[in-house]
């Protein structure tokens, strides 16, 4: 099975995941879902992550397995947390589509049905 996309291997824009399926009873469920925080990482992040994890966040254990120096560690750390904030602070939308901005604006408060209505009528042509 392939890696997630990050981003549109053509031109760079937004992914949107549209369809899931269950390996088991195929079900598939149609809609638009955006990845899990821990995506946003990079493959060496994750790595970092795991290795983290199966050591209990025991840095001393991390400098072993990894060969480096407490400092990369705690650098690597930093740098993983701030990834991480930055994905929480800057969530990918849900589509790029003016059509679906205009209804989370509506269902945030932002406009009234009316004021989508109009809205969506200009979109229209």
């Amino acid at each position: 099975m392939l890696k997630l996309f990050e981003q549109c291997p053509a031109c760079g824009g937004q992914i949107v995941i549209t369809e899931i399926r269950c390996v088991n009873c195929h079900l598939k469920m149609q809609g638009e879902f955006t990845p899990g925080l821990f995506s946003s990482l990079s493959a060496d992040q994750q790595s970092f992550v795991r290795a983290f994890l199966r050591v209990r966040g025991n840095l001393s254990e991390m400098e072993k397995v990894l060969g480096v120096s407490y400092p990369t560690i705690r650098n690597k750390l930093e740098e993983i947390n701030q990834a991480l904030e930055n994905a929480e602070q800057n969530p990918t939308p849900p589509s790029g589509s003016a059509r679906t901005a205009i209804l989370h604006k509506v269902a945030s408060g932002e406009l009234d049905a009316a004021q989508a209505l109009e809205q969506l009528k200009a979109l229209s042509g």
